[in-house]
């Protein structure tokens, strides 16, 4: 590959008609050096797909090619670029990739491909899978994917959503929907659940050796056609003296947003807090027309004035009772410490907790100056959510989008159990529930090796008990799928984060907390990672030993500057990365906060840019050998059918320093590109 050709597009449109999946991927590939150059990089498709054909843009029209045979191809192909003309050959190389080529591509000139494939769609229970393979090589993480996949409005299919990605549905369209993700970084996996009478059940696995498994499990529910829970909703906002201007304005327009997303069986109650306490109605307030014309005019006469009385608010909030039936959700909205009345957050939270009974509690914490820990711990013994919302950040939207999650509940405390296997540190922890036009997302390790396990999913809905099922294979050992490990780690740390801020730091807390770090690459309050400015050197000291927690290293800007640690992040970012943590569905969600320009996940690894390498940032074993493999040899192809693990980081690029447990693979020009079968298997056992 020619360094300076990098890919500067890619649009990956995905059509699902019968069970059979249309690609259509078009890439843009620019010249950024001063002489002509080739791209030159590698394509994997999915598993199972038969490529169609290329087409190359020349002179403004695009061009396919046709059948050859592979020496006839390769030969006129160069004897092409030796007449600097317009070729491009795509090969099979085994393995399930294609290397394409395209030359000449001039100074500043951007050239189009695109390659077109099929492949039978398949099951993954209750749901179609789709896999968009990320390209590899050099220049290929210029620019991300943006995916549109397209399949039948109807015919049992529900909404597309992805553990990888964050995905955007559009409306439907002439009988058809599209997801859309935008800017994708790596493989992105699509997941489209396929609807009988009941709900959609989806489960994926990752089993790495010497290790116990993980589970992603996911429930689409059906469609409801019998009467949703009635809700009793209660929104506190308050309204001191700090919330005025921008701020009351927002928490307003929220309260109407919530008051728009009631239902004819739901009610509700408003309270305002400040020095004092105020409310809309001393009693529940049917969702009728006119009580909520009432209500929003109620909003729109608030003002901005006085402390902050935390614990009225919270007695005023908690004091009216939801009956067996109906669904209590409290949603509380501040942006101070408790200034008036009880202000020790301890005693405020046993209060809570005393007087909640069933409801679920969302906290809204607006700035840097609330009580994050006191709002987290509100929001996780009630079995809701804690957000936390910087100054510049949009307060209505955010609550707009709670209340639009909880509009129609499907089923409450829900429960998972495996009939086979053991599950074990179920995430999210405590009680669930399950709301219209979402999916559940439960994640858990498990222990055991089954082929035919039993999933049940059951709980509480309108009308009586309810339960879902669907048989699974449970393996001791499965390389795929790697993202479920990491998701499952990146909602534990987010957890234990919170139980360490309510109870205080406790040896095995912080101890699992730092494997999980080290071993997940995942920021935590114990674990960190420094990318490195180009210029900037690393004090030389100790690498901690295997088991040993690393600590967060010293940079300075030259030979004689004074070391300086950077600065420990504020309750407020813990609380707000640790509740992100809690509630990711997708590995883009977990992956927002952490990630910089100059790192990338792969493998379950994180890989910091250093001198052109992609180098994984966990620990180099102690007397670990090294091991040299050339790109797209022999011996790279052996060496990802042999240990899968790194088919993954491979993907990173051409220079990539991926890290075992006795052995550090390297990829590089000058490195190997046979291995024999006994350095397969060596590299297999220290793997």
């Amino acid at each position: 590959m020619d360094g300076r050709v990098v890919r500067t597009g890619r649009d990956v449109r995905v059509v699902l008609e019968g069970r059979v999946l249309a690609y259509e991927v078009t890439e843009r590939w620019t010249n950024r050096g001063r002489t002509i150059g080739e791209a030159d990089y590698v394509l994997p498709l999915p598993r199972g797909a038969a490529f169609e054909d290329l087409a190359l843009m020349i002179d403004g029209e695009m061009v396919t090619g046709e059948i050859r045979g592979a020496g006839e191809a390769r030969r006129i192909y160069e004897e092409i670029v030796r007449r600097q003309r317009d070729p491009a050959l795509v090969e099979w190389m085994d393995h399930g990739v294609l290397r394409t080529r395209i030359f000449p591509i001039q100074p500043g000139e951007t050239r189009t491909v695109t390659v077109r494939f099929r492949a039978v769609a398949e099951r993954e229970g209750d749901a179609l899978r789709i896999d968009v393979p990320a390209p590899r090589g050099q220049g290929t993480q210029g620019g991300g994917t943006t995916l549109a996949f397209e399949w039948p409005q109807g015919d049992g299919f529900g909404d597309a959503w992805s553990p990888t990605h964050d995905v955007r549905a559009a409306s439907a369209v002439e009988r058809r929907r599209v997801a859309r993700v935008e800017d994708a970084v790596g493989t992105v996996t699509l997941l489209l659940p396929v609807r009988g009478s009941g709900a959609a059940m989806t489960v994926l696995t990752h089993a790495p050796r010497r290790d116990d498994g993980y589970v992603l499990i996911t429930l689409a529910p059906p469609a409801q056609t019998g009467p949703a829970t009635p809700r009793d909703i209660t929104f506190v906002i308050d309204v001191s003296g700090s919330m005025s201007g921008e701020k009351l304005r927002q928490a307003k327009a929220a309260g109407r947003q919530l008051l728009n997303s009631l239902g004819r069986s739901d009610r509700f109650r408003l309270v305002a807090f400040s020095s004092d306490v105020t409310d809309f109605a001393d009693a529940w307030s049917a969702a009728t027309p006119a009580n909520l014309r009432a209500a929003e005019e109620w909003l729109d006469g608030l003002a901005a004035v006085g402390g902050t009385n935390i614990g009225a608010a919270l007695a005023r909030g908690l004091e009216a009772d939801t009956p067996a039936g109906r669904l209590g959700l409290l949603l509380f909205l501040t942006d101070g410490e408790p200034t008036v009345g009880e202000q020790n957050a301890d005693r405020l939270a046993a209060y809570a907790s005393r007087e909640r009974g069933e409801r679920r509690v969302f906290t809204f914490g607006l700035g840097a100056d609330v009580n994050a820990s006191l709002l987290e711990r509100l929001a996780l013994d009630g079995a809701g959510t804690a957000h936390f919302v910087r100054p510049q950040e949009d307060v209505e939207r955010i609550v707009g989008v709670v209340a639009q999650r909880i509009t129609r509940p499907v089923a409450t405390d829900l429960r998972v159990r495996a009939e086979g296997v053991t599950l074990t540190q179920v995430m999210p922890a405590g009680r669930i529930d399950l709301f219209a036009g979402q999916e559940l997302t439960i994640l858990a390790k498990y222990r055991g090796d089954a082929d035919a396990v039993r999933l049940t999913v059951a709980g509480r809905g309108a009308q009586g008990p309810v339960q879902w099922s669907t048989v699974a294979r449970f393996p001791a050992q499965r390389t795929q799928d790697a993202f479920v490990g990491r998701l499952w780690a990146t909602q534990r740390v987010g957890w234990l984060s919170a139980e360490r801020r309510k109870s205080g730091p406790s040896a095995e807390v912080d101890e699992e907390l730092k494997t999980l770090g080290e071993r997940w690459g995942i920021p935590t309050v114990l674990t960190s990672y420094l990318v490195l400015e180009p210029g900037m050197v690393v004090d030389n000291a100790p690498r901690p030993g295997r088991g040993q927690p690393r600590a967060m290293p010293m940079a300075t800007m030259g030979a004689g500057a004074a070391p300086a640690a950077p600065p420990a992040p504020t309750a407020f970012e813990e609380a707000r990365a640790a509740a992100a943590q809690r509630s990711a569905r997708s590995m883009a969600e977990a992956d927002r906060s952490m990630d910089g320009a100059r790192t990338r996940r792969a493998a379950n690894r994180l890989f910091v840019l250093r001198d052109s390498t992609w180098v994984d940032a966990r620990a180099e074993a102690a007397q670990a050998r090294t091991l040299r493999v050339r790109p797209y040899s022999d011996a790279y192809f052996a060496l990802m059918d042999r240990t899968p693990d790194l088919r993954e980081a491979f993907a990173l690029g051409d220079n990539v320093e991926v890290r075992g447990r006795a052995v550090t693979v390297v990829l590089a020009a000058d490195g190997a590109e046979r291995l024999s079968a006994a350095e397969l298997a060596a590299v297999a056992r220290d793997w």
